[in-house]
């Protein structure tokens, strides 16, 4: 068989198949509108994020190639927006405008069927969840080089809110332009973690060109796309969005470059077996409080993820401190390692338990 031949026999497999796949797809969209019936009947949520999270996990279990589970978990997430989309469309809102992080971050937890609104800052995301005038929102909440994002724990002392879930997203910084040479470069914008996160790339290729902190990676791609010799740290998402030629691409300094962010709303997913709880604690500062407010997790053999703290604006000299800690809480451990903690505190405040996301 020649090899024009032997290309042409699979060519033609793969038609099959994708037919198949789309006859199982329509299949799977009327099982999903028959939920959707039932659902309403009973006036139960149409999204369940928990499930989610058990679907993808017990898919890339029993993956067996040759795609990735991060292909694979991609594929599924648009099939689940579609499907939430049969029944009743998402919205949600996130830290604009079109083409920043946070929308990418927006799109790969809710898939392209989601009705995305931009707001211009983070407290406009959390007003906007806070009055139920969407389902969800997204925000960010650190970065694995420029660290916590402080504004967005300052927000949680403000609104009661959820975290519904996290979104952990590796972030890759291009320098972009209208301009088609490096040389032709007089002013570089972005948010200032991007500038932070590509400071020794733009010591050693662009030293004298001034720095211009704006308030976002989209924001700086907007404003390149007007102003002539300007550029812009953005995603390659932003050059198509704005036109924009891309003159370097990986221009972050650290190759493992990761971005976490926080999905905020109102529900409590249930328990999945692979959970993290985010807890808010106020203390008082005096010798010994941070020892009794750790012990508890330490004797119950419980792993904290993270902890940071806040200055409590509204008593001088008193802090908040801001933990994750693995597993749910209704656990047992965790239950009774949050009623100890309790008992040294002012304030304690579960922020939310939700499904951990593993890594591919």
């Amino acid at each position: 068989m020649t090899q024009k031949k032997n290309l042409a026999k699979h060519r033609v497999k793969i038609d099959q198949i994708d037919e198949k796949i789309l006859k199982l797809l329509s299949q799977r969209g009327k099982e999903v509108e028959s939920i959707g019936r039932i659902k309403q009947s009973k006036g139960a949520d149409y999204h369940v994020p928990e499930r989610e999270a058990v679907l993808l996990g017990r898919l890339k279990k029993h993956n067996a190639g040759p795609y990735s589970n991060q292909a694979i978990e991609a594929i599924f997430r648009e099939i689940l927006s579609a499907s939430l989309a049969l029944e009743a469309p998402l919205h949600v809102a996130y830290l604009g405008p079109e083409a920043t992080f946070t929308h990418l971050s927006a799109i790969k937890r809710f898939g392209i069927s989601a009705k995305f609104l931009p707001q211009s800052t983070l407290r406009m995301v959390f007003e906007e969840v806070g009055n139920h005038r969407v389902d969800y929102g997204i925000v960010p909440i650190e970065n694995s080089t420029e660290g916590v994002v402080s504004h967005t724990l300052d927000l949680f002392m403000e609104f009661t809110l959820q975290i519904c879930g996290e979104i952990q997203m590796e972030i890759s910084h291009n320098l972009l332009s209208r301009s088609k040479q490096l040389k032709d470069i007089k002013k570089v914008y972005s948010h200032s973690h991007a500038l932070g996160q590509c400071r020794q790339w733009l010591e050693k290729n662009l030293p004298n060109v001034p720095l211009k902190a704006v308030s976002s990676t989209a924001k700086a791609a907007e404003i390149a796309q007007k102003e002539k010799g300007a550029a812009a740290i953005a995603s390659t998402y932003a050059a198509n969005i704005y036109s924009l030629t891309i003159l370097r691409k990986h221009i972050e300094d650290q190759p493992n470059n990761f971005t976490r962010f926080l999905v905020i709303g109102h529900k409590t997913p249930a328990p999945t077996g692979t959970d993290k709880t985010s807890v808010m604690f106020s203390i008082k500062d005096e010798p010994g409080v941070l020892f009794h407010l750790l012990k508890p997790f330490a004797d119950a053999g419980l792993n904290l993820t993270k902890i940071e703290s806040r200055p409590l604006k509204k008593k001088t000299w008193e802090y908040v401190f801001f933990i994750d800690v693995d597993g749910h809480a209704n656990d047992k451990k965790v239950a009774a390692a949050l009623a100890k903690v309790e008992k040294v505190c002012s304030i304690a405040q579960v922020l939310g338990f939700y499904p951990k996301e593993t890594s591919n």
